[in-house]
Order: C-alpha cells, then sequence, then structure tokens
C-alpha cells in the first residue's frame, strides 16, 4: 500500500497543525469543535470514539469499540479487526474472499486497515474539515476522505472521493455502535423499504464457534416481523434490539428512493434511558440499502470470544458481506431490482456524502415514526407524539457543501 503524496508544502504544514494522539491502542488524527470530538485512526480510518455534546453536563458517545484494542496485540482473521472501531468506509465492502479478474481484496478493502494521509485539518468560517487519503493497489485508485463539524451542531458531515478506482465495486459505510447489555433497550427506525431479507448464505458458522437466530434468505416487508429459524419459533421483531443473546445475525433493508421519502433515506436507533437518537442520512441512489449487523455475544472465536455486543448500521450498496464476487454478479437482491454495485469511472470521480449525529429526546420519547426535512433542521417525531430536533445541513447530502 503505498499513501497520497502531499501536493504542496502549504497543506504538509496543516497536516502538521492537525493533533493527533493515541486512542485504544491506535494512533489517532482529533477533529473537534466545542460540541464534538472526533478520533479518526490513521490505519484504516476508522471514525471512533466520537463524542456528541462534550460542552455539556451528559456528553454521548455512541460508537463501539472492539473490546480486544487495549489487549495485547494478537494475529487477527482479518487486517480490519485490528483496528474494528466506529464508522469506516469499506471498498470493495464485504468479506471479498474470492479473487475477481486477478483482484484479491481484504476483508472489506485495502482502505480499512492500511495507513491513510493526514492531509490536515482547516477550518472556513463555521466548519471545521479533516482530510486524509489513501491511494490503494489492489485496484489502482484514490479515496480522499473528508470529515466535517459544524460549529454548534453535534452532527458528522462526511464526504468519500473515488479517483481511478474504475470498474463496478460495493462499498459503503460501515457504523458500528455500542449497545447495552438490557434486551430492547435501544429501538430502530428507518425510512421506508422496498422489503427486507435475511442473509441468504451462513452469516455465522457452528464450525468457527459462531451462532445465527434468523431464518436464512427470507424476504420480508416489517422490521418488526422477521422469520426466526426455527419451525413454529416466534418473529423477532428487529425494531428492539439488543435480542437473540448468544447470536449474530446479519440482515438488509432495500432502501426506497428519495422520491418516496420526500429526502434523504434514513436510520435512527433511539437510546431512551440514555436520553439521545443517534441517526444517519444518506442519498438512496448512491447507497442503496442497510445492513443490520446484530453481535450479541454471538461469536465465541478469537477475537471474539463471546464478549462482543455491537450493533452495524451499514449504509451500502453491496450484497450483504460477501464482497465484490457476489455483488458484481447476479444475487438474490439484483433479482429483486436491487442493485449491489456502483460503476466507477477512471475520468470521473465518484463522491459519497454521509451524515451522522446525534440529538436529545424528551422523556417518553420512544421510537422515531417519521423524520421531517426542514431548511437546516429536521424534527423525529415518535410513536409516541413527542419530538425532537437537530440542527443539521442535510442538503450536503446531494450538494456536499456546508
Amino acid at each position: 500500500m503505498t499513501v497520497a503524496v502531499l501536493a504542496t508544502a502549504a497543506v504538509a504544514t496543516a497536516a502538521d497543525a492537525t493533533k493527533t494522539k493515541t486512542v485504544h491502542s491506535q494512533p489517532s488524527a482529533i477533529l473537534s469543535t466545542k460540541e464534538v470530538e472526533v478520533a479518526v485512526t490513521k490505519l484504516g480510518g476508522h471514525m471512533a470514539p466520537a463524542t456528541f455534546f462534550r460542552d455539556s453536563g451528559k456528553p454521548v458517545q455512541p460508537y463501539h469499540i472492539s473490546p480486544w484494542q487495549d489487549e495485547k496485540p494478537t494475529k487477527m482473521p482479518a487486517p480490519v479487526l485490528n483496528i474494528l472501531r466506529g464508522d469506516f468506509f469499506c471498498m470493495p465492502f464485504g468479506g471479498n474472499s474470492d479473487a475477481v479478474n486477478g483482484e484479491k481484496h481484504p476483508p472489506h478493502g485495502e482502505i480499512v486497515a492500511d495507513p491513510w494521509k493526514v492531509v490536515g485539518t482547516k477550518r472556513d468560517r463555521d466548519v471545521t474539515t479533516l482530510t486524509m487519503a489513501i491511494d490503494t493497489d489492489v485496484r489502482k485508485g484514490r479515496v480522499t476522505k473528508e470529515l466535517s463539524l459544524v460549529d454548534g451542531q453535534n452532527v458528522i458531515y462526511s464526504r468519500h472521493t473515488i479517483e481511478g478506482f474504475a470498474g463496478r465495486v460495493p462499498l459503503g459505510h460501515h457504523a458500528t455502535l455500542a449497545m447495552p447489555e438490557k434486551e430492547g433497550a435501544v429501538r430502530i427506525a428507518t425510512s421506508a423499504i422496498r422489503f427486507g431479507m435475511t442473509c441468504p448464505s451462513l452469516f455465522s458458522d457452528p464450525k468457527n464457534r459462531e451462532y445465527q437466530a434468523l431464518l436464512p434468505g427470507a424476504k420480508w416487508n416489517d422490521l418488526a416481523k422477521v422469520p426466526a429459524a426455527w419451525k413454529d419459533a416466534p418473529d423477532a421483531d428487529l425494531t428492539k434490539l439488543p435480542s437473540r443473546y448468544g447470536y449474530a445475525d446479519l440482515v438488509q433493508l432495500a432502501n426506497e428512493p428519495w422520491e418516496k421519502t420526500n429526502g434523504p433515506a434514513w436510520t435512527t436507533a433511539t437510546f431512551a434511558e440514555a436520553g439521545y437518537v443517534w441517526f444517519s442520512l444518506k442519498d438512496p441512489a448512491i447507497l442503496k440499502t442497510t445492513v443490520l449487523w446484530m453481535e450479541n455475544h454471538g461469536r465465541h472465536g478469537h477475537p471474539w470470544n463471546g464478549r462482543n455486543n455491537c450493533l452495524g448500521l451499514e449504509d451500502v450498496t453491496a450484497f450483504f458481506a460477501d464482497g465484490l464476487a457476489a455483488s458484481i454478479k447476479e444475487n438474490a437482491l439484483t433479482k429483486e431490482g436491487v442493485d449491489t454495485a456502483l460503476e466507477l469511472s477512471a475520468e470521473k470521480p465518484t463522491v459519497v456524502n454521509y451524515i451522522q449525529g446525534v440529538a436529545r429526546i424528551p422523556e417518553g420519547f420512544d421510537v422515531v415514526r417519521t423524520v421531517e426535512f426542514k431548511p437546516g433542521e429536521i424534527v423525529f417525531t415518535s410513536t409516541s407524539g413527542k419530538t425532537a430536533t437537530a440542527a443539521v445541513r442535510h442538503e450536503f447530502i446531494k450538494s456536499g457543501q456546508l
């Protein structure tokens, strides 16, 4: 792997001025405002910890840090596990166990485990932006990561620009939240979906001391009614997590287009007892689906050892977590009219804009029913009728501008 070369001495000076420190064993670049602080690992570009409302008496840190991060380093089954935390951009998304046209990519791609170059931090009006970059070798290209914070907001704006990495590829964000142990403590809701599907292949292999509880390959329309693997077992309600202790499952939601949602596609996780809702916003024309990775102490091999409890809310264009080969050919999703790879051009950069944030919620706010997009803000309304508002420049999803 080679990293991007700095273009000018001025940029180098900016990079030198970027604050860095080691966080949970990983050297990280630090981006901060009064409200938010984000650590981004130099290996893999993983974003965590992220502290929202850091200027308050009750700061919020929603992202998962894998429990082996502060342990003595050991050989991992996949390079991404050396860093595993928070949100990271994947390309090609998935396991990538099979070579394609002579390309053999590591799980989730080189960009999730190899060194990124810190290009620098800049401030423009009320926006502070950290820029990092990486050059890929397996398939030649460059990815530039821009993470931005806006003064007065508890929101992280992500912009990934892909250059040169031509051809069809699955890609997307791998946002991973920390989960409480109390069953059903977190409530999940999304914008409208065409349908959902449970991973058709074996996601958790008992041969590796991994276990899954949902019916493989089932298609359904309601996240609260997902068929279980065992005959006569009740449907699983995936709007209430964590659940099914001792299992790790994967499902995928096909998002309805922008025209039907009257705005960006969205995913929310309400932590009622902690008093906040986490949210993500995306363009469903770019990131067409959402993968839910529900890891509730269901893997007992190294390095999991039965101790991992997290929720991946992964906005991607991909075929589950199967990787490049499965995503570029006909599969169970493409047969339903859902594209599972994007066509990238060597001549024209591809840009992926994404938003993640946190909003305080009032007592009695249970699970999000609707999200209303107003100029410069969004309003969450719960099924209980309670509302919460967040200052968000959601127009960024289409424009890429703040």
